[in-house]
């Protein structure tokens, strides 16, 4: 009997027995479906491209779109051509392309119209390397291009790899694409306020601020004020003492300067100003002015003329960043302490060793 009944179990159940298993899967793929996809495209829920929104389609002149004879498919300009390569070579990896509110010199922060052409979004999820949000615009594309082929030239230590295998046309789209990233909103006189340093016409308003806030840099108050600024923001290049042997100068191509040369001895106050504010191009060494404030830079200077520059340069080994070490290399060189003399007795002689005051 128990035979029969197990016979019957094992009979086929029909298209009743896969009913509701294909109902179960039905509904799920139509639930992913419509949240997916369909809600998404939603024209009530899309985003309206805004001013600073990027076309990556080739246009006729009229304003229409082009489009390949063979495919149908719209023809992409030549930031277009290096969007895909960005996307190909998976830059979006290491690089986000987003201003979030709690970010600080990123530039403008960007709105979600400003990605209603991007499809399929290459936002990022990582820092890896710097975000490129506002990119577009602040350095040449020759710059570009030699940084592509050689990231360790320009940034010592730097994990991105070489892109030298790229054709000298890819590499040419892939930097038309990274000019395009931010440069309306660089470009917007409304955001001039939040990129006044990278325009040419804020130099005189720079500099006009900068002689109001200059000390008297020939005073040992203002060498000893550049000296504290001096080794919390140059040091670990430059050196302790300046002589261009920091712990990081052993990574650099480019190595830092060695202020004990003495063709620093032509440098006018000027001369030093304008370094420090601006920095040197295909280098480490960065615009200072976007970080430290014109009476800050000047008390650098105070400080730079107090390093000996002689009949030649002193050599020294690379320094160390070891904590032990660090406090042994700290100590003057014979020749900077014999000219911080010479200015603290010049200074009170003249009654204006602690003096720091604006001209």
């Amino acid at each position: 009997m128990s035979d029969d009944n197990n016979k019957q179990d094992l009979k086929p159940q029909g298209i009743k027995g896969y009913l509701l298993p294909a109902v179960v899967v039905a509904f799920s793929f139509a639930v992913i479906y419509t949240v997916v996809v369909a809600i998404p495209n939603l024209p009530s829920l899309k985003s309206k491209p805004s001013e600073y929104a990027i076309e990556y389609i080739e246009k006729d002149k009229d304003g229409s779109i082009k489009r390949d004879s063979k495919t149908g498919k719209p023809v992409p300009n030549q930031a277009g051509r290096g969007r895909a390569i960005y996307a190909r070579e998976g830059c979006f990896y290491c690089h986000s392309q987003f201003v979030r509110p709690q970010d600080r010199d990123f530039g403008s922060r960007v709105r979600a119209g400003d990605y209603a052409n991007e499809t399929p979004n290459v936002l990022g999820t990582s820092r890896t390397g710097p975000d490129l949000s506002n990119e577009g615009g602040k350095l040449p594309d020759e710059w570009h291009i030699a940084h592509l082929k050689d990231p360790r030239f320009y940034t010592p230590g730097s994990i991105m790899p070489s892109f030298s295998f790229l054709s000298d046309e890819e590499l040419k789209d892939l930097v038309a694409y990274l000019q395009t990233l931010g440069r309306k909103r660089f470009d917007d006189p409304a955001n001039r306020h939040i990129y006044e340093a990278y325009f040419p016409e804020a130099d005189e308003a720079f500099w006009k601020a900068s002689e109001h806030h200059k000390p008297n840099v020939d005073s040992a108050a203002a060498a000893n004020a550049g000296a504290g600024i001096y080794r919390q923001n140059c040091a670990v290049c430059h050196g302790l003492n300046g002589l261009g042997n920091g712990p990081n100068a052993l990574a650099m191509a480019k190595k830092p300067a060695n202020f004990s040369d003495p063709k620093y001895k032509k440098y006018s106050n000027e001369t030093w100003y304008w370094r420090v504010a601006e920095g040197v191009p295909g280098t480490r060494m960065p615009r200072w002015k976007l970080k430290l404030e014109p009476q800050q830079m000047w008390y650098l200077v105070a400080f730079l003329k107090t390093l000996p520059q002689d009949e030649k340069p002193i050599i020294e080994p690379y320094q160390s960043i070891d904590s032990a070490a660090w406090q042994s290399q700290s100590a003057l060189p014979a020749g900077i302490v014999s000219n911080y003399e010479k200015l603290s007795a010049g200074a009170a002689k003249s009654g204006t060793g602690g003096s720091t005051n604006a001209h």
